[in-house]
């Protein structure tokens, strides 16, 4: 796990590039504190820049930029390639391996690329990766991304110069860099509280999408767009394979095969020179990773968790039930709202980009817990897309279908009806119903779902409903952002998605759990985990996201993935081989903080100064009085406006920072 960073200049630099490059990858010196690295191609004018973080192979021989044998090639290099011994036997069975100087998977890449070219070698490799290559001979660049997501790659233009690397603060090292913000960009993160790629938070600027490779040849390209984007390895397809070829096992053979691969991705992870550990919440997804990973593992494993006083955003006991049961080697730290109020402040710098899920303030204190033992942690993260276990995908869509039959007057008679009482008045209701309640209900009903409610009665598709439940702001552009026009995305473009989804001929589970996986996944969750563990030099490592385990779940049959409204009922059944289940069966929780009451108490100081009409009106982006107006009704205590408030509040922070 490292940093990356570099440029190619098309015409002559007043500048040093060696001073240049290396300015540019002392910004990752978090992501990679061990080691750094600078190689120059003055002829042509660019520079490959590096940081690491050494987990194998920790001798010099590991050390980036890095030369291939014939010379040919150079590399920087960010991730993991879990099979690179496979790939290196696989060479030397061919004849064309070299003779190795170490046993980096840096060095397995090179050769690779060297004898079977960039696209084979992207789709041989099984890992989480970000690269810069370049080829002295053709004088290409090839900058390229895994499959899935989980590492980081921006690049775009500056002054006539491509740029590229790990975190936008190395481009923003660049010398002369003034690109300005993009105002699409901007309505599109406070709509889902991240920018998706491949559009970042500054024109000309772009994230490279997962499973893409792009390349660039001189300087004859142009200065105003993010090149030929070519796809290796592609979600659509897998889901359309796995769709069109189901699985047609029994139960007890899927369960069976769901282990051997999860076994198969969690043995290739635990790899490592040095400590690894993993996240425990205590739900289904944390869970069955620990529980093959002790079952893999000789010693105790080092799991790490962290609770909150507040009884309602804890886990931590539950987590302790599970380690306890498993075995493992379990630490868990209870966060007071001081402790997380002081991450506040780093925010901006540890995402480098307006990002406002608010877990990630819990994900910074576990993952900085985490780094006080290990260097490596493993994490449950795509669970949820891959096996059904959001609520969104089953309460949702059974309420649409039900009212989808009522005639429209009186679905928005029934709205009217809905918002006579405030979001405070139903909550009031809902405690005095809670003890009749079923229990899959009890922590999910509250008057701040209400709108969601109203707003789900008067829409005529339930796809526009899922997009609009994946909203905060409604309609930024036209509300919010002055002077901008949303791009549209994969919801809008239905001929983008798997040909059998296109045409309607898909659960809509399937549906929500495909554009999940396009957007919500790498572009929220995976950046979330990627820069709170990079920001304390941990290297984080996800099991779920291996694509044999992603091509597999989409074999699935849905009623395998949720069944009578329990979510991911096939991973539930392997868990249950090692965990018993009255350890896991609750309502799901989420790794949230008390946002709204903070905003009310200890941070109203912090947020006032931000949301200021003065200071909004100034900077010119956002219009003033949309803002003021929720956070007036989030003071009156009447309604949770959160949700709305932290996305302007990250932003406002991202703007002061740079």
């Amino acid at each position: 796990m490292c940093g990356l960073a570099g440029f190619w200049a098309f015409r002559h630099l007043p500048y040093s590039p060696t001073d240049t490059a290396q300015r540019m990858a002392d910004t990752l010196i978090h992501r990679g504190p061990d080691d750094a690295g600078v190689w120059v191609d003055e002829a042509a004018g660019l520079a490959f820049a590096h940081r690491r973080l050494a987990i194998l192979d920790l001798s010099p021989a590991g050390h980036q930029p890095m030369v291939s044998a014939t010379g040919r090639y150079v590399i920087v290099f960010n991730g993991e390639i879990y099979n690179h011994q496979d790939l290196r036997r696989d060479l030397d069975i061919l004849g064309s391996a070299p003779v190795w100087r170490g046993h980096s998977d840096t060095e397995t890449l090179l050769a690779c690329f060297e004898s079977w070219g960039v696209e084979k070698t992207l789709r041989a490799t099984v890992g989480m990766f970000a690269l810069a290559l370049w080829d002295r001979s053709t004088r290409t660049l090839t900058l390229a991304r895994d499959r899935m997501g989980e590492k980081p790659l921006y690049y775009g233009w500056v002054n006539q110069a491509l740029v590229f690397g790990s975190e936008l603060k190395s481009l923003r090292a660049f010398p002369g860099f003034d690109n300005p913000i993009n105002r699409g960009a901007l309505s599109l993160f406070l709509r889902y509280d991240y920018v998706p790629a491949p559009w970042s938070i500054y024109e000309k600027i772009w994230k490279l999408p997962p499973g893409c490779y792009v390349q660039f040849h001189g300087c004859s390209e142009p200065y105003e767009t993010g090149g030929d984007v070519k796809p290796y390895w592609r979600v659509v397809e897998a889901i359309e394979v796995g769709l069109q070829e189901p699985f047609i096992g029994s139960e007890t053979e899927a369960t069976e095969e769901l282990e051997q691969r999860l076994r198969c991705s969690i043995a290739g992870q635990m790899i490592a020179d040095v400590p690894v550990g993993a996240f425990l919440s205590g739900g289904i997804d944390s869970s069955t990773v620990v529980a093959l990973m002790q079952d893999l593992s000789p010693r105790p494993v080092k799991t790490f968790t962290i609770g909150f006083h507040e009884r309602n955003y804890n886990e931590a006991e539950h987590a302790k039930a599970v380690a306890r049961h498993l075995g493992t080697d379990h630490t868990e730290f209870y966060v007071t709202p001081k402790d997380a109020m002081a991450v506040i402040p780093q925010l901006s710098s540890l995402y480098d980009e307006p990002f406002a899920d608010a877990s990630q303030i819990p994900t910074f204190m576990v993952s900085q817990l985490a780094r006080s033992q290990v260097t490596v942690s493993l994490s449950g993260d795509g669970g949820d897309e891959l096996f059904g276990g959001y609520h969104r995908y089953f309460g949702r869509y059974t309420l649409w279908r039900r009212l989808a039959g009522l005639p429209m007057t009186l679905r928005r008679a029934l709205a009217f009806f809905l918002t006579i009482p405030s979001p405070r008045g139903w909550d009031r209701l809902f405690a005095i119903l809670q003890p009749v309640l079923p229990p899959f209900l009890q922590a999910k009903l509250t008057g701040d779902k209400i709108p969601q409610l109203v707003e789900l009665l008067v829409l005529d598709s339930v796809a526009i409903y899922h997009y609009y439940c994946l909203s905060h702001w409604r309609h930024p552009a036209k509300e919010l952002v002055l002077g901008a026009t949303e791009p549209e995305t994969i919801f809008s473009c239905p001929h983008q998605w798997p040909p059998s989804m296109a045409k309607g001929r898909r659960f809509f589970e399937e549906v929500m759990m495909f554009l999940d996986q396009l957007t919500y996944l790498p572009d929220d969750i995976l950046v979330k985990v990627d820069r709170a563990a990079m920001g304390v030099s941990l290297e984080t490592r996800v099991p779920f996201l291996d694509h044999r385990v992603v091509e597999f779940a989409w074999q699935l049959p849905l009623a395998m993935k949720i069944r009578r409204s329990q979510s991911k009922w096939l991973l539930r059944q392997v868990l249950y081989k090692y965990v018993p289940k009255e350890l896991i069966e609750r309502p799901k929780m989420g790794f949230a903080v008390p946002l709204d009451q903070w905003l009310r108490g200890p941070l109203r100081e912090w947020a006032e100064d931000l949301l200021s009409a003065e200071r909004l009106t100034r900077e010119g982006f956002l219009d003033p009085k949309p803002v003021r107006q929720k956070w007036a009704e989030h003071l009156s205590g009447l309604c949770n406006r959160a949700s709305y408030l932290w996305g302007v509040l990250m932003w406002e922070a991202f703007l002061e920072g740079t």
